[in-house]
């Protein structure tokens, strides 16, 4: 029994309307299987590859190179078994007859951030998902909760999931009181107590996994698991270099070269990822943030945490990028935790080989 299959824009993250078509991976009459990757799409925060969600044969290409399309427009067709080209066509017009963009309106009833005064201080979340223990997801240095964009809705399918802004980042307050890491830890603690969320798993990414270690430290009745993802505080070395270069970058062309060392592929660096990432360091409150973070996290090339006595306190999954260049992948080796190095991953790990990371949290919080 044939079967003709759609393969259409995907949705990642909140705030993505559209995507530009970038390359065709495969060309018609290519045999594809389940997960491989099918074509790059550019979208307003990251360039990514889109997977083929079912096998088949690729029989037609609709969206060209360096069209933009809205999420779920129609991007080719896959057959599985047998069918001529006026079965395709027929498909093809259908469903281009019938599909309707999300509208602005459908958007507004759609999950969003909140914000709230935390203890004296503005933060912004946001949150997917109910049931189960919740899980808190921290960002790391520079970085906000949309570095969660590709995790956030596949983890928030079986479980509550928070994301948060950590202070100086994103679009919660900028002042720090000491800009020590326990002053986060402190923070997502606290997030916890207005959310009345008496025990959470925690994943962090980088400096957030120290945050997330330090909050176990702080409170260990709290926490049910650690997700630790390119952490800090699990080793001594640290890319001292691209700290401080991050910090006093003020022009895309500055900030680029500091951007690439976060990915194994250089090309996920997109014009509209640097600009962004501009507008917000140049918020107010953020380059002294920043700096007085880059400090507390590292001396030169030397993390200043060691943090790894926490581990065996809870159950941890440690998830390294194999091509770490800001905190290297051998710091995961004869840690007291389930580990995993992404072969072709960088530091944004999470982001370059999201369903693999995906896959392995589901897995781990399943069992704890």
């Amino acid at each position: 029994m044939s079967q003709i299959h759609t393969l259409t824009m995907p949705k990642w993250g909140l705030s993505m309307t559209e995507g530009r078509v970038d390359t065709w991976l495969k060309q018609e009459g290519d045999v594809i299987t389940k997960g491989d990757e099918v074509l790059d799409v550019e979208t307003d925060k990251i360039s990514s590859s889109v997977e083929a969600p079912f096998s088949g044969v690729l029989r037609r290409l609709v969206a060209r190179p360096d069209e933009t399309l809205p999420v779920g427009a129609l991007l080719a067709v896959v057959v599985e078994g047998e069918a001529d080209d006026a079965d395709i066509d027929a498909v093809v017009q259908r469903f281009q007859a019938e599909f309707v963009a999300d509208g602005s309106t459908d958007q507004a009833q759609g999950p969003a951030p909140q914000k709230a005064e935390v203890k004296g201080r503005l933060l912004r979340w946001f949150e997917l998902g109910e049931g189960g223990t919740p899980l808190v997801l921290v960002h790391g240095f520079g970085g906000d909760l949309n570095n969660w964009l590709f995790n956030h809705p596949a983890l928030a399918a079986e479980r509550r999931v928070i994301a948060l802004d950590l202070p100086g980042h994103g679009e919660s307050a900028k002042a720090l009181q000491r800009g020590d890491l326990e002053e986060l830890s402190e923070t997502v603690l606290a997030l916890l107590d207005h959310l009345d969320i008496p025990r959470a798993h925690l994943v962090g990414h980088s400096m957030g996994g120290a945050v997330c270690l330090g909050l176990a430290r702080l409170a260990p009745h709290r926490v049910a698991s650690l997700g630790l993802i390119a952490s800090a505080g699990l080793g001594e070395a640290i890319n001292g270099q691209y700290l401080q270069g991050f910090v006093a970058a003020s022009s895309r062309n500055a900030l680029k070269p500091q951007m690439v060392q976060l990915f194994a592929d250089p090309a996920l660096v997109t014009r509209q990822l640097l600009e962004d990432m501009l507008k917000f360091k140049r918020l107010e409150g953020v380059d002294q943030a920043l700096q007085v973070l880059a400090s507390a996290l590292a001396d030169g090339d030397r993390q200043r945490h060691d943090l790894r006595s926490v581990l065996g306190q809870h159950p941890a999954l440690v998830i390294w990028g194999e091509k770490d260049a800001i905190i290297p992948a051998s710091h995961a080796q004869g840690l007291e935790a389930q580990v995993v190095v992404v072969p072709e991953a960088g530091h944004m790990v999470q982001m370059e080989a999201a369903d693999t990371v995906n896959q392995h949290l589901l897995a781990f919080l399943r069992s704890h």
